[in-house]
Parts: structure tokens; C-alpha cells; sequence
């Protein structure tokens, strides 16, 4: 059973919760992440996530996202949710770095469920001659498009994209650090 890491107001580990059951309608502080993959031309993989998710079904998004489970690394938790999501291969993705370290953010899915998470963002290359595989769990359909018009596309119909997307691609934004 999938456990995330409950943290505190500090962001400093205070426990662990499983994942099927910590997202509810007061789910507390924990730890995830959210990752961005571009290719070798500069296209950014995005992701429609599956219908049956339990939080935003159907709403388009960053390239992946997951939970780092108890003592393991974000890096890590990244490239096994490559792997799990995407279904890459190890070393698939390269260039793995930071970009939105400290980013928070809370929202409530229509359902009434909300997310509540500190979300390190990061950027990826996608190796050349790597093959996407994604699960249908996960993802309903994907596909890549110049961060421009992706800007375009968040400012003219937000509610299309998952609020982390469009929260992390203002913040990307404003400082910056756009791979």
C-alpha cells in the first residue's frame, strides 16, 4: 500500500498515511511533487490524466506528478513514477532539476476532495529514442506542445488544466525558470 509523508506547517516529516486514504475533504500537509519533460527540441509532454482518477479525472496537466514515500528522495520518487506512470525505462529522463523547489499549494476538486501538498517542481529531458508507454490509470491521453501556446491555452481556458498546472506555470513564469 502506497504511504505519503504527512508534514508539518515547517515542511519537516511528522508521519506517514496511506495514499488511498489521506486525500479526503480535510487531507493534511503532505509531500509530492510535480514534474515537467521536455524533449530534445524544447516540447513539453503533457498529460491527460485518467477519467477514473479520483481528484481532477479528465483535466489536462503537467507531465506527471506522485507522492516520494517514506524515506525516499524526490529524485527518486520521480524517475519511479516515470517508470510507473509514463511507463519509461530507467535512464529515460536526464537533466532532472529543481525548478519550483519550494512550491505549496491547496485546492478543492469538485468532488469536495482536497489536495493539500508541498510540490517540489522539476523539468526533465526526455532522452532521445526513449518511448512513452503511459498507464491507462493514469493517463487518459498526452501530448506535446510549445510552452508558448501552452501559456496561451492556461490563460484563455484555465479550468481545462489541473489547478497545480496553472499555479506552478505562473510561478515558472514569474521567476524565470522555464527549462
Amino acid at each position: 500500500m502506497e504511504q505519503v509523508v504527512l508534514l508539518d506547517e515547517a515542511g519537516q516529516p511528522i508521519g506517514t498515511e496511506a495514499k488511498t486514504v489521506v486525500h479526503t475533504d480535510a487531507t493534511p500537509l503532505h509531500l509530492a511533487f510535480s514534474a515537467w519533460l521536455f524533449d530534445d527540441s524544447g516540447q513539453l509532454l503533457l498529460t491527460r490524466r485518467a477519467v477514473s482518477k479520483k481528484t481532477w479525472p479528465g483535466v489536462w496537466t503537467n507531465s506527471f506528478c506522485g507522492h516520494p514515500g517514506p524515506g525516499e528522495s524526490v529524485e527518486d520518487a520521480i524517475v519511479r513514477r516515470s517508470i510507473e506512470e509514463l511507463g519509461l525505462k530507467s535512464g529515460d529522463i536526464a537533466d532532472l532539476r529543481p525548478v519550483l523547489p519550494d512550491f505549496r499549494y491547496h485546492a478543492v476538486d469538485a468532488s469536495g476532495v482536497v489536495e493539500n501538498e508541498i510540490c517540489p517542481v522539476y523539468a526533465a529531458r526526455l532522452i532521445a529514442g526513449a518511448r512513452l508507454h503511459p498507464s491507462r490509470d493514469e493517463v487518459e491521453e498526452f501530448t506535446w506542445v510549445d510552452p508558448t501556446d501552452l501559456v496561451a491555452a492556461v490563460e484563455l481556458t484555465p479550468f481545462v488544466f489541473s489547478p497545480w498546472l496553472v499555479e506552478e506555470l505562473a510561478d515558472v513564469r514569474l521567476r524565470s525558470v522555464w527549462c
